[in-house]
């Protein structure tokens, strides 16, 4: 998904990669002992994150994830942890095979408030006009309708399935 949004958009992107990756074994959400349910039971689990980014020349970051129990997986919150948000557009992409966006807005909101955030959005699919549509109202302010200006932004996918990039114009 991230993909399409940096392609539909002409974003960079990056890719949110904990110092360990994932295992499928891990990410076994029916094994309350696997590393995903362990991380996702503790709201200050902040696992460590293998690289960073200088985000400071972005306006808008877009950040992507898997829907993990109703919420961003950890990872998430180290990356955003980890950058100052001041002054910064931040919007939720979020995939699910059925759950709902959902509060994972306001709940990343009340863990990172030093952002801008703009309402998030659920895709089941990359479209591409459709996620073009969207990202384009937060680029200009908006909650998602169409931009009349590009702003730099940038493009994270930090859930189980680790693939993003970056983008400045």
């Amino acid at each position: 998904m991230a993909e399409a949004l940096a392609g539909a958009i002409g974003s960079d992107l990056y890719e949110i990669e904990p110092a360990v990756r994932y295992t499928p074994a891990d990410l076994d959400w029916h094994d309350s002992e696997s590393r995903s349910s362990v991380e996702m039971a503790d709201k200050a689990s902040r696992p460590a994150l293998k690289g960073s980014i200088d985000t400071s020349g972005y306006d808008v970051i877009y950040v992507g994830f898997p829907i993990w129990w109703s919420d961003a997986p950890r990872i998430v919150d180290s990356f955003l942890d980890a950058h100052d948000l001041h002054g910064k557009r931040v919007a939720a992409f979020v995939t699910s095979g059925g759950s709902p966006i959902g509060d994972i807005d306001s709940n990343l909101k009340s863990r990172h408030p030093d952002a801008e955030w703009r309402p998030g959005r659920r895709f089941s699919s990359a479209d591409a006009a459709d996620l073009k549509d969207w990202a384009e109202g937060i680029r200009s302010g908006g909650s998602g309708e169409r931009s009349p200006f590009p702003i730099s932004d940038t493009a994270f996918d930090g859930g189980g399935y680790k693939r993003s990039t970056m983008y400045e114009e």
